[in-house]
């Protein structure tokens, strides 16, 4: 009896460690580490990434989970395993920020050995960085050889990604945003003020009364936004909710960028690193133009308070008889 009752308390001893093994490596067929719903960070390559949980499933007593990230198309939606999640705790947070501060040193390291040659502020230096920029917002795209397209794309986007780091209280307005519209099935009432023109201007007004003169470089790039963002509006920064409203407030030769704002720029610049994947060029060149971009960035969350609205309509429009429509 004695020995007996040994041997069931070692083998329940064991089933224990067993169990907490799988746990930890995800396999626990029992209880899933995450819940749907749930705000989460996910890795997505080197870096982490704020995600929700939208589904859960057992497969092949493996738990896997349907993620969204969060400020994202949802092309970027995918299945991923136990090992890509994290708690979304602020331990973890610190660990996101420190990823992507170390690749934004990584990246600046490798590029500086381009630079440390060159004289600063000569007239050649200038010409030179306008010249980029006008290639650059003017979207000419690279060649690349025949089944390496997708492999490219996705590590100029990568790249872009490092640098263009949204300020925390940026990333909590994109979430809101997609919460209020995809969850809660709200807009943003239009047309907007500020409006995307307004807010590009008051930042070259901005960037003027700093550097007591207009760059010129400044005013390509903000010109290029523009374009980006009337030709990017309709097939990529809006939510299909949304889609009906567009078509209501967008007619004839309305530009996108005097009806939408902040909101909507802001999708903007999570979408460029994915616009700019293959434009022609130099590293160099392109890290002074993010570097521009962090600081429109800087700009916005400065005036975020002004820029962005605070009250989200519901989805009800009217058409010509009174009724609401859906």
């Amino acid at each position: 009896m004695g020995s007996s009752s040994n041997t069931n308390t070692s083998g329940g001893a064991s089933d224990k460690e067993e169990k907490k093994e799988d746990k930890v490596k995800g396999k626990d067929s029992s209880e899933p580490s995450f819940k749907e719903n749930e705000r989460v960070l996910a890795y997505h390559g080197p870096l982490l990434y704020e995600a929700k949980v939208q589904r859960i499933e057992n497969h092949e007593d493996e738990w896997r989970y349907f993620v969204h990230y969060l400020g994202w198309n949802k092309n970027w939606d995918e299945w991923v395993a136990n090992d890509r999640l994290l708690a979304l705790t602020e331990e973890n947070m610190r660990k996101q920020h420190e990823l992507d501060k170390n690749q934004v040193v990584d990246k600046t390291m490798k590029s500086g050995r381009s630079t440390q040659h060159k004289p600063k502020g000569s007239n050649a230096d200038a010409k030179a960085d306008k010249d980029d920029t006008k290639s650059l917002m003017k979207g000419k795209k690279r060649k690349s050889q025949p089944g390496t397209e997708i492999q490219e794309k996705e590590k100029r986007s990568s790249q872009s990604v490092l640098v263009l780091q949204f300020p925390l209280t940026l990333k909590k307005q994109l979430v809101d945003d997609w919460e209020f519209v995809s969850q809660m099935g709200k807009l943003v009432k239009l047309p907007r003020s500020p409006t995307v023109d307004d807010i590009l201007k008051k930042y070259l007004e901005h960037r003027a009364k700093k550097d007591g003169k207009i760059n010129d470089s400044y005013a390509e790039i903000l010109k290029g936004l523009r374009c980006y963002f009337d030709k990017a509006l309709p097939s990529m920064l809006l939510y299909k909710k949304e889609r009906d409203q567009y078509a209501e407030e967008v007619k004839g030769d309305v530009s996108p960028s005097t009806v939408y704002g902040a909101e909507h720029l802001l999708r903007l610049f999570v979408k460029l690193p994915e616009l700019l994947a293959f434009v022609n060029m130099e590293e160099d060149a392109l890290n002074k133009l993010q570097i521009k971009l962090l600081d429109i960035l800087k700009f916005i969350q400065k005036n975020q308070s002004t820029f962005f609205t605070t009250v989200y309509l519901d989805d009800g429009r009217k058409n010509a008889d009174g009724a609401k429509t859906k």
